[in-house]
């Protein structure tokens, strides 16, 4: 079988990964990913995860700036796959790439679809609260992430259970899912399931309205989201009105002792921790990277004495 990988972010490096060290190491023809990026102040372009992978791997890599077919349809073509496989590419997919193989397109999706159909279907379910995600391989079509459904697995979300927790356990056992779907094309071991569109919801890509933490809001909520975007983008805050990024927060015991945002307690000995007052609760913020620095425990913070008992989060200018 010849197969044409498409997929840009660390989950799909997880993924490809995986299909190289399975019996279908020598079946992918080639791999598919976005344009290397200019990151941080220096503007350095970084290639996506899955190039870098890819090439280690010794797979050829394709960068299209488009997928048109006037485009990519030659290379496509000579290419012949007979499967592609798709993880979190990132851009909608031209009708000949869907369906001109003999096993069309199946993608490896962040959710347990219907629901989370889009962009950022892990970020969404934890921010959401799920106590439940998992990954659907499905058939793709031409609409997004609306295809037949061919099989699921899912995972809890604990209490601590960060996004890039879940994107490292989801794409072991998606790739698991993943691979033995592969070998049974052709057969009726997994036939598609009609999604019901009634249930489905979307999830929209995460923008920076999204990471800004809203102390007036519960400590449960705060927490979701803090988990929902850690380790990348990161949920921001302000502390007395510095900027910083919040890595690692739990909700804490008891009620809230004061107006939201507000210190409730500081433990500097150790890794130390900053336990703030929350709209309904508290919330205990335990790593946290500073405005120009790297990420370091809530203690190094407190003793660098960035932070007192009359400090205020989140009123400044990132709201």
């Amino acid at each position: 079988m010849r197969i044409l990988f498409f997929g840009t972010p660390e989950f799909a490096k997880n993924v490809l990964c995986a299909l190289a060290s399975s019996e279908y190491k020598n079946d992918i023809i080639g791999v598919v990913t976005r344009e290397d990026k200019p990151k941080d102040r220096g503007h350095k372009l970084m290639p996506p995860p899955v190039k870098v992978a890819a090439e280690k791997l010794g797979y050829p890599v394709y960068q299209p700036q488009t997928l048109k077919e006037e485009s990519f349809g030659e290379t496509f073509r000579t290419l012949a796959p007979d499967l592609c496989i798709v993880v979190a590419y990132g851009k909608i997919l031209p009708h000949y790439v869907l369906f001109e193989p003999k096993f069309g397109a199946i993608n490896v999706h962040g959710s347990l679809l219907p629901k989370y159909r889009g962009a950022a279907p892990f970020q969404r379910a934890i921010m959401a609260g799920e106590k439940e995600i998992g990954v659907t391989i499905m058939k793709m079509d031409d609409g997004v992430d609306t295809g037949d459904m061919l099989a699921k697995v899912a995972v809890p979300v604990m209490p601590e259970t960060t996004c890039g927790d879940i994107e490292n356990e989801l794409s072991e056992k998606g790739s698991a899912l993943l691979t033995d779907v592969v070998r049974a094309l052709g057969t009726d071991k997994y036939p598609p399931e009609k999604q019901d569109d009634s249930l489905s919801t979307y999830a929209k890509k995460i923008d920076g309205e999204d990471r800004i933490i809203d102390f007036s809001q519960s400590a449960d909520i705060c927490s979701q989201r803090i988990r929902a975007l850690s380790p990348v983008p990161l949920a921001v805050t302000d502390i007395d009105g510095v900027p910083v990024k919040i890595t690692r927060a739990v909700t804490a015991d008891g009620k809230s002792t004061g107006e939201a945002g507000t210190v409730s307690e500081l433990f500097a000995k150790g890794d130390g921790r900053i336990t703030v007052n929350c709209g309904e609760g508290r919330l205990t913020i335990l790593r946290l990277v500073p405005q120009g620095k790297n990420e370091m425990s809530a203690g190094d913070f407190i003793r660098g004495r960035k932070i007192n008992e009359n400090s205020i989060l989140g009123k400044g200018e990132n709201k």
